[in-house]
């Protein structure tokens, strides 16, 4: 491995070791969701990890159509049986849609991930907008969170246009 593919993967590390105590106590709140295609077929982990700043989202992804996909948090921990149980966008602070809407954006917003040519896709998101700890923009309200990915980009504007669900996992500690 290169030097900097060594410190590229170390940064990260480092990053959150130089939160210090305080974030070594909200590092501890985590969280995983096993991505699954609509066959039940496996595509990947999300992994999340609370920090003093949000939501570190990690995802390890494969089988995806190459390009870009929307990459949100919806708002119910269910994929059955058809991802559409996992409803809208997660948004307990009641704002419109889109991270480049004027108005605000919900909190299951994110920026698009990108699948190579060989289908993987690896991302690495902060949400401030979400807590896995216990308050209003928890993901582990009463009725849970999954992440969904779409088969195509979110706009980032009022209307999504990301398509279908093609990926669903429920978030779980």
């Amino acid at each position: 491995m290169t030097h900097w593919k060594r410190l590229f993967r170390l940064t990260p590390v480092a990053g959150l070791l130089a939160l210090g105590a305080t974030g070594a106590a909200h590092a501890a709140d985590s969280a995983t969701a096993r991505m699954i295609a609509p066959d039940g077929a496996p595509m990947g982990t999300v992994t999340l990890a609370q920090t003093p700043a949000g939501v570190l989202i990690n995802a390890q992804l494969s089988k995806l159509s190459p390009g870009g996909h929307g990459f949100h948090i919806h708002e119910n921990g269910n994929c059955s049986p058809d991802f559409k149980a996992a409803g809208g966008h997660y948004n307990p602070t009641k704002k419109a849609h889109g991270i480049a809407n004027p108005q605000g954006r919900h909190a299951g917003d994110m920026p698009n991930i990108f699948a190579a040519a060989d289908g993987t896709a690896n991302a690495e998101i902060l949400n401030p907008g979400v807590s896995l700890t216990a308050g209003k923009t928890t993901v582990f309200d009463a009725n849970g969170s999954a992440i969904i990915i779409h088969a195509k980009p979110d706009s980032h504007a009022a209307d999504p246009g990301a398509g279908g669900r093609v990926a669903c996992g429920v978030i779980e500690k």
